[in-house]
C-alpha cells in the first residue's frame, strides 16, 4: 500500500510552530505539488519566516521518526479577522488524514479564542478539500494579479461552541 493512501501509521504531534521552523515551512509552501505548473509563480518567492511564525498562531503536525519527528504540514490562523491563512501537508503524507487533523486542531484553537468562523480563501486544487473537512462555500475572490491572476473560492468553516 502506498503511503499516499495509508492511514496515519505512525504517532502524529501538533504543536506550536517555532523561529526555528520556518525554514522548513518555507521549503514545504514552495515545494507542494498543488503548486506546480501555472500555479509556480504563486509561491516561488514565498517564505514563511521566523517573524510570520510569531505574529501568528501558526501549528505544526509532527511524525516520530528516528530524526526526532518530521514535519507534515502545517496551519495558521490570524484572529483578526478570522481566517485560516495557509494550510500545507507535505505531498508524501497527503491521503493519510493529516489535513483533517490540522483543521480540527483549528477549529479548537478558532473555539478557544472565542471564534465562531474561520474563513478560507481556498487554492483552487485545494477546493475539494475544503468540502470534504466540512467548509461551506460562501463567495469567491477575484483575482489580483500579478500575485494571484485567477478567481479562487472563499469558504467559511463554521466553529462550534461545543
Amino acid at each position: 500500500m502506498s503511503s499516499r493512501n495509508s492511514p496515519i501509521s505512525q504517532p502524529i504531534t501538533i504543536r506550536r510552530a517555532v523561529a526555528r521552523d520556518a525554514k522548513r515551512l518555507t521549503r514545504l509552501v514552495r515545494g507542494s505539488g498543488a503548486y506546480a505548473g501555472k500555479y509556480a509563480a504563486a509561491v516561488a518567492g514565498y517564505r514563511v519566516g521566523p517573524d510570520y511564525i510569531e505574529a501568528h498562531r501558526a501549528f505544526v503536525a509532527v511524525g516520530a521518526d528516528e530524526h526526532g519527528g518530521r514535519v507534515l504540514g502545517f496551519y495558521s490562523l490570524v484572529l483578526a479577522p478570522p481566517e485560516l491563512d495557509l494550510l500545507f501537508v507535505d505531498d508524501e503524507a497527503q491521503g493519510r488524514g493529516i489535513g483533517r487533523l490540522l483543521v480540527a486542531h483549528m477549529q479548537s484553537e478558532a473555539r478557544a479564542a472565542g471564534l465562531d468562523r474561520v474563513k478560507v480563501v481556498s487554492h483552487l486544487p485545494a477546493e475539494d478539500f475544503y468540502h470534504r473537512a466540512g467548509a461551506v462555500r460562501i463567495g469567491t475572490a477575484l483575482a489580483n494579479p500579478p500575485a494571484v491572476p485567477w478567481d479562487r473560492p472563499e469558504f467559511e468553516f463554521r466553529v462550534s461552541s461545543e
